[in-house]
């Protein structure tokens, strides 16, 4: 299921296309022609990004108190793992070297490259190229896991863990910037608490001119088909009047940063998901029902380019909606009919097989995990909740 090789992709009739919106109108027919087709490859304007210097400056968004916090001088090193399938080369360079500039040399052990099975020839040899000069100053500095088949962004994930030799595991996709500060706060949260998953403050690197827009400080959260979304920080935050203070978070949006040793404790991700979604929305329900906590921390800023469309597959619902089945039925209890309802699927012979489900049920047992209820009373009461439900469906 991955995308058309680039001189494969035909390019549609440019001059209508969402790309051009903002950015590119003093570009020649020809050169609009060459960043429209890697814009339908990428979903993102790969063609400017190959243009613009990889170590470029970022406007620091975070809340002024950041700047005047002190931290120990002792913290926990760090592992960033970027996760890709089909990236443009230039995107994953600057993920790189964003992290290198902007992450204090002490704290940073490794960086950890998951190629999800790339068929793009630019991200073998030349990548390669770009990896070997920089061990060739530090030896062992960035290591390369490579699929032979590919497995989905959920299982590069635990691949990329299971690389990954430092205290603390940053997991990223491999198209977003690293701003100032970044580390610092996260690492000291969870050197307070290992049992704390840390998500970043994100910022919106626009697709189609990678500007970076400025996006309020927000908990994490989802809906009931288990889409993710961003939620107002919780009233007890407000009522802190401090905006430096992390805000505890039902859910994570998708990148994350946890001890690397709790996350196994806790059961790493459902590796039985495929290819993409449901799997931030179901490690932040577990944490939360096993003892944990997730929080979004407003001094930790990361920009990530939401691109126009995914390089997986063209139906990323069906993969999120059988992904969602697996958590009702592992962790939602009574609360799973929910899913079912939101999906307009029935739950008895609903016709979607979601695999074996007795390892993770069997996880939340000898984890001895609360109930989905307690999770939604304690730490997800916005969640709007349906009782005696007669049916559901399409009326004609």
């Amino acid at each position: 299921e991955a995308p058309p090789k680039l001189e494969d992709s035909p390019a549609e009739a440019f001059t209508d296309s969402s790309l051009f919106a903002h950015w590119g109108q003093e570009l020649s027919p020809e050169h609009r022609r060459l960043a429209l087709k890697q814009f339908q490859y990428y979903g993102y304007n790969a063609y400017l990004s190959d243009r613009l210097p990889l170590d470029r400056a970022l406007p620091d968004l975070r809340p002024s108190g950041c700047r005047n916090l002190t931290f120990p001088e002792s913290l926990p090193e760090v592992s960033i793992v970027f996760i890709f399938v089909n990236e443009a080369l230039s995107v994953i360079l600057r993920s790189i070297h964003s992290a290198i500039d902007r992450t204090p040399a002490h704290l940073l052990k490794e960086i950890i490259l998951v190629d999800d099975n790339s068929n793009n020839e630019e991200l073998k040899e030349k990548l390669q190229k770009y990896v070997d000069e920089v061990n060739a100053h530090k030896p062992g500095f960035i290591k390369v896991v490579r699929h032979r088949k590919q497995e989905g962004l959920i299982r590069s994930r635990v691949s990329g863990w299971r690389a990954a030799t430092a205290p603390v595991v940053a997991l990223f996709d491999a198209h977003v910037e690293f701003n100032v500060g970044w580390a610092e706060p996260v690492l000291t949260r969870i050197k307070e608490n290992r049992k704390t998953v840390i998500s970043p403050s994100f910022d919106n690197i626009k697709y189609d001119n990678f500007e970076i827009e400025e996006y309020p400080l927000s908990a994490q959260g989802f809906d009931w088909e288990l889409w993710c979304r961003y939620l107002n920080p919780p009233k007890s935050w407000w009522k802190l009047e401090n905006t430096t203070a992390p805000i505890r978070s039902p859910a994570l949006i998708g990148c994350f940063i946890v001890d690397r040793e709790y996350f196994q404790e806790i059961g790493l991700l459902d590796e039985g998901m495929e290819v993409y979604g449901g799997e931030n929305v179901e490690l932040g329900i577990r944490v939360w029902q096993c003892g944990g906590s997730v929080e979004v921390l407003p001094c930790s800023r990361i920009a990530h380019i939401e691109r126009a469309h995914k390089p997986y597959t063209e139906d990323l619902t069906a993969h999120v909606r059988r992904n969602a089945l697996r958590v009702a039925e592992v962790w939602m209890d009574e609360f799973k009919s929910h899913v079912y309802m939101a999906w307009n699927i029935p739950q008895e012979d609903s016709g979607i097989d979601i695999g074996d489900i007795s390892e993770r049920k069997a996880l939340r047992k000898k984890l001895q995990c609360k109930t989905f209820r307690w999770y939604l009373v304690s730490v997800y009461p916005e969640m709007r909740m349906y009782s005696d439900t007669v049916a559901y469906g399409v009326v004609r």
